[in-house]
């Protein structure tokens, strides 16, 4: 309830240009929806061209002077800029305009404190905070200057005006429960590979509707808001398929363009779910104008936690709110589905497909059973696909589909 006591911090973002100004229109956009995330309020944007970004004030002489008369003109409370700033860049800024100084990093890690429930994920963005923070201490210098409000808040804010050997003593400490918490994490998954229960990991841009997903299809209780990284912890849930198969549903923190490293760094076991599942769901929002880049940056994150190829159904999610129909595909999946989530379309087409390659990804058997080994058929309706069934003199006749380690344990 922290927005209802703390007035709207009025900010003007400001980003430097240093190729395509198409996309960096698109990344303030974005940056905009960040800040009114946070609780801000954007009144006003600047942009500078320039053949690379300043390394001393990240934006020239020239539009320090424009932003200063801006600040003044509307009345803002500070600014924010659309890239991380350096410790130098942060502290000359500050130093010029005489006024709060952001970046996308810290409006970033001040939604994900705001948004932490559990332990795990606290733990996680106070590392991050704490991590972003240590290196623009100096000596003693506290972060007053900041004000309060965005970007002091979350489970870090208490440690942010102590000295960096507090600082470095505190990480360390969240460093190992971090390690504690991978370790955890690391047993849990090693159980579901003893059950061999298939894992499904739910991916996607922020705000795609991953969270709508999961509730829909499993009855969860997670936060659906539109706003991006409405849930931060990710969540499991058991879902039993038409079919009788059983698999694991997990979804996922969303991704975003210019996602801090140290988020990445502390959320790496946390976003390294996928790494381990045995199937993803890519869920795309197809009524974004941004859709394919950010696709295309989805895949790149991936590929830096490094997820190998597994088979991936792409999911266009929202075509409910789309002028006219249209046909999305994507082609570094191996199969798309068009739906609205919400609306509970193309939830079928969805499940048929992971149907299909569980299948795929199974042993096909013919056999039967004596009576006495009654509970094996119980055991391939759980963890497989059971075709057939008819009792016979000599036993229990079965057609199934089952995966190669429960198969092992069927023919023990």
């Amino acid at each position: 309830m922290y927005e209802n006591f703390q007035k709207k911090e009025k900010l003007i973002t400001v980003a430097v240009a240093i190729s395509d100004a198409e996309k960096v229109m698109e990344s303030l956009d974005e940056l905009d929806e960040l800040i009114a995330t946070a609780g801000g309020e954007v009144i006003g944007r600047i942009i500078q061209n320039r053949e690379q970004i300043h390394s001393g004030t990240y934006v020239g002489k020239g539009k320090l002077d424009e932003i200063r008369e801006m600040l003044a003109e509307l009345g803002a409370d500070g600014i924010v800029c659309d890239d991380e700033l350096s410790p130098v860049q942060m502290k000359n800024l500050e130093d010029a305009l005489d006024t709060k100084v952001m970046d996308r990093t810290l409006i970033i890690l001040d939604i994900f404190a705001k948004r932490a429930v559990t332990r795990e994920g606290k733990v996680q963005v106070e590392l991050a905070q704490l991590r972003y923070h240590a290196t623009r201490l100096i000596g003693m210098r506290n972060l007053s200057r900041l004000g309060g409000g965005i970007g002091t808040r979350g489970p870090g804010e208490k440690k942010l005006e102590v000295d960096r050997r507090l600082i470095k003593e505190r990480i360390s400490k969240l460093r190992q429960e971090v390690r504690d918490m991978e370790n955890h994490r690391e047993v849990t998954r090693s159980a579901r590979e003893r059950q061999a229960v298939p894992v499904v990991a739910i991916v996607g841009y922020t705000n795609a509707g991953k969270s709508t997903l999961l509730n829909t299809l499993t009855d969860a209780d997670v936060l659906e808001e539109d706003k991006l990284f409405a849930t931060l912890d990710p969540t499991s849930r058991n879902l039993k398929l038409s079919d009788g198969q059983e698999i694991i549903l997990t979804d996922t923190v969303g991704f975003i363009r210019k996602l801090p490293h140290h988020l990445i760094d502390a959320f790496r076991s946390t976003l390294e779910e996928s790494k381990y599942a045995d199937i993803l769901i890519h869920v795309v929002d197809c009524s974004n104008p941004q859709m394919e880049e950010q696709m295309h940056l989805v895949y790149e994150t991936l590929n830096k936690l490094g997820v190998g190829n597994k088979p991936i159904i792409t999911v266009f999610n929202k075509i409910d709110l789309l002028d006219e129909e249209r046909s999305f595909k994507d082609f570094s999946a191996d199969v798309s589905v068009q739906a609205s989530i919400k609306n509970r379309i193309g939830l079928d087409a969805l499940e048929h497909e992971l149907q299909e390659i569980l299948r795929r990804q199974s042993i096909y058997i013919e056999k039967t059973f004596g009576y006495d080994e009654a509970g094996k058929i119980s055991f391939i309706r759980k963890y497989g696909q059971l075709l057939k069934e008819e009792y016979r003199d000599a036993g229990i006749y079965v057609e199934a589909y089952i995966s190669a380690e429960h198969y092992g344990k069927l023919i023990q």
